[in-house]
């Protein structure tokens, strides 16, 4: 399951997608976030769903890939189309002991279900196409007004960085220690709930010594290459909008439009 997660990974490729300004990829997907949940009804998420279709074919990234960084987030999904299932009030269809089901209650699983992969889909294809480096540069130059007000704009940049590029090699390491246990006796797939949980308590210790000896080591590397950050800092590629960033931000933002005159309109 742990491998399953792909959160932070990022695969190089030369597509029109991988080619746009980290920006204008932070920008779009704040505005496909902002119209899937202006999205009501069924001819809106048919265009929001197309414009990721589209992205997601431009990317060239598999389905396979998307479906496997979904399915660890499978019980979380199920359990919100379950509660919009049972506890949404309207015309009732089918009624069990404390269970109702409506016809509004099924309408709203399955927009939310769908809000939730489309979303998830949506936000990972920003990680998969842009490499860290892009993207700490992206976030910083967004945010660059902030440093009129004394935000430290390049540091925070910095950290939700390496957060995202630390994702996938703490779930590496996480495997690794849970193999290890498992070696030595430990079960993580018998009992309840509660007590799969008790069992990985053991993981906690190892992983967190871990993960701050990685912090330790990579502080140092930073040091050693005389790394300051903020003022003064150059970058081997800089920044530039083209007309293709131009073009993709004017579909995004005809995609919001859209979805806003539609949810006017009842659709």
């Amino acid at each position: 399951m742990l491998k399953d997660i792909t959160l932070g990974q990022y695969f190089p490729g030369d597509t029109l997608l991988h080619r746009l300004d980290p920006r204008t990829k932070l920008i779009l997907v704040v505005v496909y976030i902002a119209a899937l949940f202006v999205a009501k009804w069924y001819v809106s998420y048919a265009l929001v769903f197309a414009f990721l279709a589209l992205s997601i074919a431009v990317s060239n990234v598999k389905l396979g890939v998307i479906a496997k960084g979904i399915k660890p987030l499978a019980i979380i999904i199920l359990i919100t189309a379950v509660l919009n299932l049972f506890y949404t009030p309207g015309r009732v269809l089918v009624h069990f002991w404390i269970f109702t089901i409506t016809w509004e209650g099924i309408q709203s699983a399955f927009f939310m279900v769908a809000r939730i992969v489309m979303l998830i889909a949506g936000t990972f294809l920003l990680t998969y196409t842009t490499s860290p480096i892009a993207l700490t540069d992206g976030i910083e130059s967004l945010l660059n007004p902030l440093k009129k007000l004394h935000v430290p704009v390049h540091e925070l940049a910095m950290m939700m960085s390496i957060a995202l590029r630390f994702i996938p090699t703490l779930i590496e390491e996480t495997d690794k220690i849970m193999s290890a246990q498992k070696a030595r006796g430990a079960d993580f797939e018998t009992g309840n709930l509660f007590a799969r949980a008790k069992a990985l308590v053991p993981i906690l210790v190892p992983l967190f010594i871990s993960s701050f000896r990685r912090a330790d080591e990579l502080a140092v590397a930073m040091e050693c290459r005389c790394y300051h950050g903020g003022e003064g800092r150059t970058r081997l590629k800089q920044l530039s909008y083209r007309r293709r960033d131009y073009l993709a931000l004017a579909a995004g933002i005809a995609l919001l439009a859209l979805v806003i005159v539609l949810r006017v309109l009842g659709l």
